[in-house]
């Protein structure tokens, strides 16, 4: 028998080598979206949500606001590379990981996490770290101190988000279980949603709310930003199933889908109710449908996705309606009812479009070793009152400390009547004003 070249043996090494080694090979193409993805959700944050609620809030406390997110964006950034990411997805327990990774430790430039590049993974998860609790800034607008905040936001990351995630994600309990939960519906919007409601009952409500009107101060910059994160939501969603493949084009398609749904159900509600529909509500129906197909984009199909951005739309209104005008509760930007309700809406709506057995809104099927929609809906109910309480103990905890910790959570009366941009930052958005 002849002996192969030594150009077909190096051939073979490259093509087989791994698969016969039974060894992790890096996908240059999933690499490459992953790393589009993660730019995506970064400008979800800054500039999207910092412009989307600047120009939900007053004039006066614009610059604060867009202030508020980029902080958050750097704290949480060096307390993610510190710890966070190891005690997210190291091994540790069903609870919490270790600290195997600490200042990744260990993780090198060829150093793979699945087919991606490990330094890669840990970049995309800071980006979701990043911005949940830039999401809670929405509940506590216009009235909490700037150092409250950055304190607040680093202890809640490390001991509401970072176990949770690991919950989830990180091959906690949650995960073991079979949850569903693609993109953050239970790690990122639940938490954000529950912890903002928390926020603004333990602060109380603006000065003059709910008898003075506070409305946006510029729906052009809202508007801005709004269709900033329906673009960033495609890194978020799609790049979620960490590759680029079939999985991650449907999960896209299912974003888009849900979103369309959601702002044109928001936006007819108020057609209807109101007379005029505005560009507030479509904007934010838009957001409610985002959040809401995030835990099931993944898993459904978008049949699915028409009809759970459909319910986002007209759930999360009511919730947002009766938040403000019964409970008299200032969330000042609405989180809670648009991500916490979609979330967990979301979540347990995973359950039921999973399913392959729906004709056109069927999706892809349950978890491993769950049977039935009921054996799913179960572990997905299970996930949602475990973050919620889990949530609501401890951010309210966190706040108490953080309270004594700084002297109060608010600003004075006198500061708060000038704006938080010239109180806390000695500065004007408008020159103008």
């Amino acid at each position: 028998m002849k002996k192969p070249s030594s150009l077909l043996m190096v051939g073979l090494a490259v093509l087989c080598g791994p698969a016969l080694a039974g060894e992790a090979a890096l996908e240059t193409g999933s690499t490459a979206w992953i790393l589009t993805a993660t730019a995506l959700v970064l400008f979800m944050t800054l500039p999207g949500l910092a412009l989307f609620y600047g120009g939900l809030v007053r004039a006066k406390n614009v610059l604060s606001v867009i202030m508020q997110c980029f902080a958050i964006a750097g704290v949480v950034s060096i307390l993610w590379l510190v710890a966070g990411y190891s005690l997210a997805f190291g091994e540790g327990n069903s609870f919490i990981g270790d600290l195997g990774k600490v200042l990744m430790a260990g993780v090198g430039r060829d150093t793979l996490s699945g087919s991606i590049p490990e330094s890669l993974f840990m970049l995309f998860q800071m980006t979701f770290a990043i911005i949940t609790p830039a999401l809670v800034v929405g509940g506590y607008a216009e009235r909490m101190k700037f150092s409250a905040m950055l304190l607040f936001s680093a202890i809640w990351l490390m001991l509401v988000y970072v176990p949770v995630t690991h919950w989830v994600w990180g091959g906690g309990w949650l995960q073991k279980m079979g949850l569903y939960d693609f993109a953050g519906g239970v790690v990122v919007h639940i938490t954000a949603g529950v912890a903002s409601l928390v926020a603004a009952l333990v602060m109380g409500p603006r000065r003059g709310f709910p008898a003075s009107p506070m409305m946006p101060h510029n729906m052009t910059m809202t508007a801005t930003g709004a269709g900033m994160l329906w673009v960033g939501w495609f890194g978020f969603n799609g790049g979620s199933a960490l590759a680029a493949d079939g999985n991650a084009a449907m999960a896209m398609l299912a974003t888009h889908i849900a979103a369309a749904a959601g702002a044109m159900t928001w936006m007819t509600i108020e057609w209807v109710r109101f007379g005029k529909p505005s560009a507030l509500g479509v904007v934010t129906g838009m957001v409610a449908g985002l959040g809401t197909i995030t835990p099931a984009s993944g898993f459904v199909g978008p049949g699915g996705a028409l009809v759970i951005g459909l319910l986002a739309g007209g759930i999360c209104f009511t919730a947002t309606m009766y938040l403000k005008q019964v409970l008299k509760i200032d969330d000042s930007l609405d989180v809670f009812p648009v991500h916490g309700v979609g979330g967990m809406l979301g979540t347990l709506l995973a359950g039921v479009f999973s399913a392959t057995s729906l004709g056109v809104f069927s999706g892809y099927g349950f978890a491993d070793g769950i049977h039935s929609m009921g054996g799913q809906i179960k572990v997905q109910f299970i996930g949602v009152v475990s973050a919620v309480i889990f949530t609501a103990v401890m951010t309210w905890v966190i706040l108490k400390v953080v309270s004594a910790l700084t002297g109060g959570l608010r600003v004075d009366e006198e500061q708060e009547q000038q704006g938080l941009d010239i109180s806390l930052h000695e500065e004007r958005g408008y020159d103008l004003l």
